[in-house]
């Protein structure tokens, strides 16, 4: 049985990627983000459904954020020891049960509870998707790999969310889960053939969280994630009363749109270069949301500037969660599925605090003191990866 201190790539793959197990994780990570934001595109039907208002339908995402927040480092350190396959199957097949659930319940708290369990399985998933996907592979693929992994996401922010929200109003919000829980079942078989099985860490080889956490690179990654999340969700939470003064807030389909497609442009260049030119890109990524950022403070009324922004902003965005859990992985070593569990959390942080903070902004100061929060926000993580770089730490 070979542990998790050796190389566990299949040989006959060592030089090529495995397309058909790193979908499969991909496909995770899609129906994981939307399962977590269908209930916001669907909140009117939900709520006459359930009997409750429609704010009480949306804590259905903050309770799902709220599962995986405390989930993530946990069941990643309980579970260290366990064979990674079937741990994977069964953070899957959670989503099945509970998609289940919440497309037969009447009862609001029973939705609720649904929703938790959800944020639960989403955190342990998150946490092993990346490890997951750079021991499939040879060492000098392993950015590639998680970058295939790490494609679901954005789909299923740009085109996912939207074609969730156009199915559940087609033919129901309940039937629309149902679906999802179809093909979740469906993904359990194609990970079941199509991703190989890994053992779990031995307990000599396990180190504390305090000691992956003092890891070369740990911190500093963990740092650059929270600061540009936190920015990064300032400004996608509260982006329709930010498009007010220019007009746009009845385009935002069309914005959010732009975004999106500039994001999986970006997923496409990372994936191509992210092996050889990880530190480099990090920089690029950081410096193009700072300057973004910048320009919308600039020339907040202007649609032409807005539009070029928020292209340069998802371009800047889109290949981000591959660049940060490659840099983790690379710094952590055997140690990867506990510092992913770290970021799972940080990441998280960063959308509630993004949330928070913006409200608070938007109350006391307005819309116009986004882009220069959001810039320095930037530029703080653009600062810790220059330092970072030059220490040679990622």
């Amino acid at each position: 049985m070979n542990d998790c201190s050796t190389p566990q790539y299949l040989p006959s793959r060592r030089e090529r990627l495995p397309l058909a197990g790193l979908l499969a994780l991909a496909t995770a990570g899609f129906i994981t983000i939307l399962t977590e934001a269908m209930p916001a595109g669907l909140l009117p039907q939900m709520s006459a459904d359930l009997g409750v208002s429609e704010a009480l339908v949306g804590q259905l995402v903050t309770v799902y954020a709220l599962g995986s927040l405390l989930a993530a480092i946990p069941l990643t350190i309980a579970t260290r020891g366990w064979r990674r396959r079937p741990l994977l199957l069964i953070a899957i097949g959670g989503f099945a049960l509970v998609n289940s659930v919440t497309a037969l319940s009447d009862l609001y708290w029973l939705t609720l509870v649904a929703r938790l369990l959800a944020g639960i399985f989403a955190g342990l998933l998150w946490a092993l998707l990346a490890g997951y996907a750079s021991r499939m592979v040879a060492p000098h693929l392993q950015g590639r790999a998680i970058a295939v992994a790490m494609l679901g996401a954005p789909l299923a922010l740009s085109l996912g969310v939207p074609a969730g929200t156009f199915l559940g109003t087609a033919v129901g919000w309940r039937l629309s889960f149902a679906i999802m829980t179809a093909l979740t079942v469906l993904l359990l078989v194609w990970v079941r053939w199509q991703v190989p099985d890994f053992a779990g860490q031995r307990a000599q080889q396990r180190l504390g969280l305090r000691q992956v956490l003092h890891l070369r690179g740990v911190r500093p990654t963990l740092w650059v994630t929270f600061t540009y999340v936190l920015a990064h969700n300032i400004l996608y939470t509260y982006i329709s009363p930010f498009l007010l003064p220019a007009g746009l807030a009845a385009d935002i389909d069309q914005v959010l749109l732009v975004f999106g497609l500039a994001a999986l442009m970006g997923i496409w260049i990372v994936g191509l270069l992210i092996d050889r030119l990880l530190p480099a890109l990090l920089v690029i990524s950081c410096a193009l949301f700072a300057a973004a950022a910048l320009a919308l403070g600039l020339w907040t009324a202007s649609t032409e500037v807005i539009y070029l922004s928020v292209a340069i902003w998802g371009l800047a965005f889109g290949g981000l969660p591959a660049l940060l859990q490659t840099a983790l992985a690379k710094s952590a070593g055997d140690s990867a599925d506990a510092a992913q569990s770290m970021l799972v959390t940080v990441w998280n942080l960063g959308i509630a605090g993004g949330g928070l903070l913006g409200g608070v902004l938007l109350q006391g100061w307005g819309v116009m003191s986004f882009p220069w929060v959001v810039a320095g926000l930037a530029m703080l993580a653009l600062i810790a990866t220059l330092q970072t770089r030059s220490a040679q730490l990622m």
